[in-house]
């Protein structure tokens, strides 16, 4: 287990981000099960991302997003596809930005206290596995930095996992 170090306070967030990708590598070197590696990558981003209040993962399951490890209040369970932020996100296959998530139509109201949200598609050779979803109590929190800097940690989360072994979620229902 590798001691996660603060970000440095004089860095751009772009360098920050590399900071935690650095750490985030570290972290989850040697381990490939996918609840351990969403589990540390929620408590890594959840103490070291500044103004979140909520950082945590939906994996894909059948036909919704099923909450997965997360960081922050407790949270709503299962998401259908195409609703709120992370269910759009996983219908588009691409990461979404909410700068004020009362002008979201549709918006899931999970933590009265979020304000923004942004929400990063987890795919595995185009195949949705689920989503990361972090919350702020700010308004325009997320930015260009933050996609990349997550689309990053995305990847690295997904890289580190075993996906030859992944549980299958999938509907038998729709095959």
């Amino acid at each position: 287990m590798h001691p996660v170090t603060h970000l440095d306070p004089n860095a751009t967030k772009a360098q920050q981000y590399e900071q935690i990708h650095r750490q985030l590598s570290e972290l989850l070197k040697g381990e490939t099960d996918l609840i351990a590696n969403t589990a540390n990558t929620a408590a890594l981003l959840n103490s070291l991302l500044p103004g979140v209040n909520w950082v945590g993962f939906y994996l894909w399951q059948g036909n919704e997003l099923v909450l997965g490890p997360f960081q922050g209040r407790s949270a709503c369970t299962r998401i259908a596809a195409g609703q709120g932020v992370c269910g759009a996100a996983a219908q588009k296959g691409e990461t979404v930005v909410v700068p004020n998530v009362n002008e979201f139509p549709g918006h899931i109201v999970c933590d009265t206290a979020s304000q923004s949200e942004i929400v990063v598609p987890l795919l595995n050779w185009g195949k949705l596995v689920g989503v990361l979803d972090v919350d702020s109590a700010s308004l325009n929190r997320f930015d260009e930095d933050d996609v990349e800097g997550l689309e990053t940690v995305a990847s690295i989360l997904l890289g580190s996992i075993d996906t030859d072994h992944l549980p299958d979620f999938s509907d038998p229902a729709a095959e």
